[in-house]
C-alpha cells in the first residue's frame, strides 16, 4: 500500500527505468527479454507524455482492476533503455469499468506496436494481488536471471522443497527477505493459459516465483525497488548454489541451526528449516 503524497508519472517512470537498468546489470534481460508493469489506484496526468489514446481489448477479464492505471513495457523493447527513453518504451492503460477493455495511452515516440506479449500474466497477477491485499499499488517484474533459470534445468531443483532448502542456506539476508521461500512452476509454454494460472496462484503466497526453464516473476505492493531487490536476493542465492556445484559441493552453507537462529533473532517465520 502506498500512502499520500503519491508518486507522479515522472517518479514512476524513473523507478521503472532504474529497475530495468538493474536487471540488465545482473544479465537478467538479454536482448528484449523481460517486462515490467506497475498497477496503481490514483490518477496520473498522462496526456503530456502519452498523446495517443486508443481502446484495446484486454487479454483476459480483470474486473478487480476497473478504474486502475497500469504502466507497462512495450513488446520488443530493452529494459535497459527505459531509463533513457521512457516514453519510447512504456505505455499507460486505464482499465475500463467493464474490466474487459482499457484506454491505452502511448507516446508519439513509442517504439513498439503492442505492449509485452506476457501482459496476460501481469494482468492476472495484479488482479489477484490487488484483490487479496486491498492495496492501491502492485508491481510485477518478469526477467531471466541466469543462475536461477539454469538451476531449473537440473531435475532435483525442479522440486520446490529441494530448491528452497538449497538456496535459502546462502547469506543470512535471503531467509530474512524471502521467508516464505521461492515458488516454482514446472515448465509451461510462455504466454500460455497454463503458465498464467500456475504463476498467479503461487504469487498469492510467494513474492518470487520461478518459471522452470524460463525465468522469474517477482511482485511487491510496496515499491518497484522492493521487487527488484527480491530478484537480486534470489539470484545471488542461486549464484552461490551454482558456485558450490562447480566446486564439487564442498560448501555447506548455513546450517539448519544457524538459519533458525537468524529467524529467531529477526522474528522471521519460515517452514523450510
Amino acid at each position: 500500500m502506498i500512502e499520500a503524497p503519491f508518486p507522479n508519472l515522472e517518479n514512476l517512470m524513473d523507478m521503472i527505468g532504474e529497475a530495468g537498468q538493474r536487471m540488465a546489470e545482473i544479465n537478467a534481460c538479454e536482448g528484449s527479454a523481460g517486462n515490467i508493469s506497475v498497477c496503481l489506484g490514483w490518477k496520473l496526468d498522462l496526456n503530456y507524455y502519452f498523446q495517443w489514446v486508443e481502446n484495446i481489448k484486454l487479454p483476459q477479464p480483470a474486473p478487480a482492476l476497473a478504474g486502475m492505471t497500469l504502466i507497462v513495457t512495450g513488446s520488443g523493447r530493452r529494459l535497459s533503455d527505459i531509463s533513457v527513453h521512457p516514453t519510447t518504451n512504456l505505455a499507460c492503460l486505464i482499465i475500463n469499468e467493464d474490466g474487459l477493455t482499457a484506454q491505452q495511452f502511448t507516446s508519439t515516440k513509442r517504439g513498439f506496436t503492442k505492449i509485452t506479449s506476457e501482459f496476460n500474466s501481469h494482468l492476472a497477477a495484479h488482479a489477484e494481488r490487488i484483490k487479496a491485499t486491498g492495496s492501491n499499488f502492485n508491481v510485477v517484474i518478469h526477467v531471466h536471471p541466469p543462475y536461477l533459470s539454469y538451476l531449473t534445468y537440473i531435475e532435483q531443483y525442479r522440486d520446490e522443497h529441494y530448491l528452497n532448502t538449497h538456496l535459502l542456506r546462502w547469506q543470512p539476508e535471503t531467509i530474512v527477505n524471502i521467508p516464505e521461500g521461492i515458488g516454482l512452476t514446472q515448465f509451461q509454454v510462455p504466454g500460455s493459459t497454463e503458465l498464467v494460472t500456475a504463476g498467479t496462484s503461487l504469487l498469492n503466497s510467494h513474492q518470487v516465483v520461478i518459471w522452470s526453464k524460463h525465468g522469474v516473476m517477482a511482485s511487491s505492493t510496496n515499491s518497484v525497488k522492493k521487487a527488484t531487490n527480491l530478484i537480486e536476493y534470489a539470484e545471488s542465492a542461486a549464484h552461490y548454489e551454482y558456485l558450490n556445484l562447480s566446486c564439487g559441493e564442498i560448501g555447506e552453507g548455513l546450517s539448519t541451526n544457524e538459519v533458525r537462529a537468524i529467524c529467531e533473532a529477526f522474528h522471521v517465520e519460515q517452514h523450510y528449516f
